[in-house]
């Protein structure tokens, strides 16, 4: 497993190493020893499992402390692009992004700690997209972006008259109304 470091401290891509054979593939998606081994201390708690369809947009989502989760994100079907956000206040990359797109074939994962947003969205006719949280759900602490906020200037790879969004994420504020909690 090869951990590689983003454009924004703190978010990691893990790279598993694939064995390939006639009868199919074999990888260790999840290894806590190796991320500890590479200061990486997480415990996740929860797994979470989405099916959608292409031009699904699910994002931006955080969840304010005590809630807050970090996630590692991986795609088993199909493809998305996938984004995450450094809302932390006096963070370097602060408002920042990065972008990846995760996919059953190229089995990336994206590691997102707490103090960023993260949303994605699916390239392909569908897709299954599995995420570990090293926190639970909690409906009162969940905070949103709007997907499309001119600040941050996210191109989501698809048209804009694609995207699919639930009736929750068309009202998401922009970045500078946001109920933003996180400091660096």
């Amino acid at each position: 497993m090869e951990i590689i470091s983003t454009s924004l401290q703190d978010v990691y891509i893990i790279k598993p190493k694939v064995f390939t054979d006639n009868r199919g593939f074999f990888y260790e998606s999840y290894n806590e020893k190796v991320l500890n081994e590479a200061g990486l201390n997480y415990t996740f708690l929860q797994d979470n499992h989405s099916k959608s369809s292409f031009g699904v947009l699910r994002g931006l989502h955080f969840q304010n402390n005590p809630y807050a989760q970090a996630k590692l994100v991986r795609v088993i079907q199909g493809a998305v692009l996938d984004v995450a956000v450094d809302i932390r206040k006096g963070s370097p990359t602060y408002l920042q992004h990065f972008s990846l797109e995760l996919s059953a074939e190229n089995n990336l994962q994206l590691l997102i700690p707490s103090g960023f947003a993260h949303g994605f969205v699916v390239l392909t006719e569908t897709c299954e997209f599995l995420y570990k949280c090293d926190n639970y759900y909690n409906r009162s602490s969940e905070g949103g972006i709007a997907y499309n906020d001119k600040t941050l200037n996210i191109d989501w790879k698809i048209p804009e008259n694609d995207i699919i969004l639930s009736e929750k994420d068309k009202h998401n504020p922009t970045i500078e109304n946001a109920n933003l909690q996180f400091t660096y």
